[in-house]
């Protein structure tokens, strides 16, 4: 391998955010514990569904929720930019829609994109994509996603939503980096959390912000706050093999409220960020975002789909640029109905929304 070579591969891991640093003790649990269960179906409501995500998890969420607008109530997104924007060139990911080196992403080529889509029936009603809600925060200091490219976002809805100033919410904290802001609750293990500035390791934000209660109040109404202690509920490891698709782990993670075992209960997707996966930060994401803590007192199931780290995905991204479509493909669908981890996360939505057997 040639020094230029290893040096592009070395700048390529580094804009991904690589993180070799991470504490084997937020993983060791993982081992020793049962055999995944299929994803359950729990009859959950078919209203009110919101899909949230981080970083790579962010450009996912959008995807699914322009995809299939009239699926979902509400959209939140930390640390993203713009729908569309890397068209299914890594080099435009890199260079457009993380930092900015090649300029903007361009509003009229996204639109035109959006319109052909429209066009071959890739993408949802947009009468249903008017009447989202959407949650759009960024962190000030953000070193790997440029903030300028979550307000590229936001000018994108403001475009699309009926009533914006009633339907949009947009939030930058100066002082944070890149990741998922959070307030420690008691019990929160120090390792669980990373440098509100600096961001890095579990990319869980100490900044003193509880953006899971602000994300999911704005999206879906006044809200009951979280109990202390440790969310009251069960956490299922539920096998993803069912759900096949190019990136996804073996294993995705539920979280269901006790008061949720009998049916009945809403939905909220949450979408980790590159190098947030279970195989690289243990189950810090899924314990610690504070998601669990408002879904246990507001009777609202959390699903936590997994991808995972491989040669052409090596942080374990959500796919936003088309790693995961076929690699003929000039022009791969992955922000598309016909994107292949979009559909095996439709399809895990379907499955939780099914009568449990026997009903």
């Amino acid at each position: 391998m040639s020094d230029a070579v290893f040096m592009s591969i070395n700048r390529y891991l580094a804009a991904l955010g690589l993180c070799l640093g991470l504490s084997l003790a937020l993983a060791a649990p993982l081992a020793a514990q049962e055999p995944p269960t299929s994803l359950p179906k729990l009859g959950l409501d078919q209203h009110e569904v919101s899909v949230l995500g981080v970083s790579s998890g962010g450009y996912m969420a959008t995807q699914l929720a322009v995809a299939w607008p009239e699926r979902f109530a509400g959209l939140g997104v930390l640390a993203a930019g713009p729908w569309g924007c890397a068209r299914g060139s890594l080099g435009l990911a890199l260079g457009q829609c993380m930092m900015t080196s090649r300029g903007m992403p361009g509003s009229a080529e996204l639109e035109s994109r959006y319109q052909g889509y429209l066009d071959r029936e890739l993408v949802g009603d947009p009468q249903a994509l008017s009447a989202l809600r959407v949650f759009i925060w960024h962190g000030g200091q953000d070193d790997t996603v440029s903030p300028a490219l979550s307000q590229a976002l936001a000018e994108q809805f403001r475009g699309w939503l009926a009533s914006p100033d009633d339907q949009l919410q947009f939030m930058e904290s100066k002082e944070a980096g890149h990741g998922w802001p959070v307030a420690a609750r008691q019990g929160t293990p120090v390792d669980a959390l990373a440098d509100c500035h600096g961001g890095g390791g579990t990319h869980l934000l100490a900044c003193d912000l509880d953006i899971a209660g602000k994300v999911l109040s704005w999206l879906h109404g006044e809200l009951m706050p979280p109990a202390p202690g440790e969310p009251q509920g069960e956490f299922v490891r539920f096998d993803q093999s069912d759900f096949d698709a190019r990136g996804l782990g073996d294993i995705g993670y539920l979280f269901v409220p006790t008061a949720c075992e009998e049916g009945g209960c809403k939905l909220t997707m949450a979408l980790h960020g590159c190098a947030m996966d279970v195989e690289q930060i243990g189950e810090a994401f899924v314990r610690h975002s504070g998601l669990n803590a408002w879904a246990a007192t507001n009777r609202r199931v959390v699903l936590y789909p997994q991808a995972e780290t491989s040669l052409p995905n090596p942080q374990g991204c959500w796919d936003w640029w088309g790693f995961a479509e076929s690699t003929w493909q000039l022009d791969p669908l992955h922000d598309s109905r016909q994107g292949s981890q979009v559909r095996a996360l439709m399809a895990m939505i379907d499955r939780l929304q099914q009568p449990p057997d026997g009903n």
